[in-house]
């Protein structure tokens, strides 16, 4: 006799889609106080008991409000779209992120990181409009242009940002000139008795649209010491043998100071020219940037320039106030500070 094998016990289970509804009898009110409860409605008053059971409800019930439908009735969604940048970004700047992700949800926000690929300009833009986001901070290496914000703009974003260096026309500018971190080092090697500096520029893919700048700052600082002062670049992998040919060659480059791009760069670089028995800063003076934990652990402590990015809390509250007056003119913030931090190494 052949036994039939029971398909039936193989399925998985099946689960229904709990509603507003199945709430609403839960908890024991109509789906309209569901509907304000759980999108925060304010101009509907809403007991604090209510509230509660409404929530339990919603939890014991595993409920969760549809986006899209929510979407609908608001006439735009809730995410704030966030392309990631194609730099890598350093520290600094994931704590930086990560705190405007959690303050933005505060403000009851999605969001969403968007991976793009290498899409730039018009074209990114109407990739990321797919999504109809209500706001978009996108990274100024995404070449974003008039056109790609009049893309946006007429998707439905109500507020377009763009973080970097640079700005684009229509958009709000969030500036981050990385001059700055460069005329600041610079000034304080420079103070230190520095004349022939040495600029790190970091051979790894992407970090150009930093190192340049900084490079920069340092080069427009220097120029105003006369021909006395010279600025040296040093093209540098980040790995110990680029750092051990470099160090190899030092005392023929006649730098008596250098800027390492990153404290990361700076601990690279040190090491090396410490193993080749080139005293730090006894004959070149050392600062790097980003004021991390490592520098304070090198032995000598590491000389740097510590960023200052606004608080994700008044960034949040800036995009909330454009989502609420899309019609206000472009504004533009200086949102980058640098300060030098002396210690041993200079």
């Amino acid at each position: 006799m052949v036994q039939i094998p029971n398909k039936t016990a193989q399925q998985p289970a099946q689960y229904s889609v709990p509603t507003s509804a199945d709430v609403a009898r839960l908890a024991g009110v109509s789906r309209a106080t569901v509907s304000y409860v759980l999108n925060n409605t304010s101009a509907v008053r809403i007991s604090e008991p209510t509230r509660r059971r409404v929530h339990e409800a919603a939890k014991e019930l595993g409920y969760v409000p549809h986006a899209a439908a929510r979407s609908l009735r608001a006439g735009h969604t809730r995410v704030v779209l966030m392309p990631t940048p194609q730099i890598p970004a350093g520290p600094l700047f994931s704590e930086f992120f990560n705190e405007l992700q959690w303050a933005l949800s505060r403000f009851d926000y999605t969001v969403v990181q968007y991976g793009s690929l290498g899409l730039t300009g018009e074209e990114a833009a109407r990739a990321w409009a797919e999504l109809r986001p209500v706001a978009v901070l996108a990274p100024d290496a995404s070449g974003l242009g008039a056109r790609g914000v009049s893309v946006l703009k007429r998707s439905g974003a109500k507020a377009v940002f763009t973080l970097g260096p640079q700005r684009a026309e229509g958009a709000h500018a969030l500036l981050m000139d990385q001059r700055l971190i460069g005329r600041c080092a610079a000034t304080h090697l420079l103070e230190r008795g520095s004349r022939h500096i040495g600029v790190v520029i970091p051979e790894e893919p992407g970090l150009e649209p930093f190192a340049r700048p900084r490079a920069e700052g340092i080069r427009r600082t220097l120029a105003k010491h006369g021909p006395d002062a010279t600025v040296t670049e040093l093209p540098l992998a980040y790995d110990e043998e680029s750092a051990a040919r470099l160090a190899a060659r030092w005392r023929t480059l006649g730098v008596d100071g250098v800027f390492t791009y990153n404290d990361e760069f700076a601990m690279l670089l040190m090491r090396a020219l410490q193993d080749e028995g080139i005293a730090v800063p006894e004959e070149t003076a050392m600062i790097g940037a980003d004021d991390l934990m490592l520098g304070r652990l090198l032995r000598p402590r590491l000389s740097t320039v510590r960023i200052e990015l606004p608080s994700g809390q008044k960034l949040a509250e800036l995009v909330d106030r454009v989502v609420r007056d899309p019609g206000m003119e472009p504004e533009v913030h200086d949102v980058l500070g640098a300060t030098a931090v002396h210690r041993e190494s200079s």
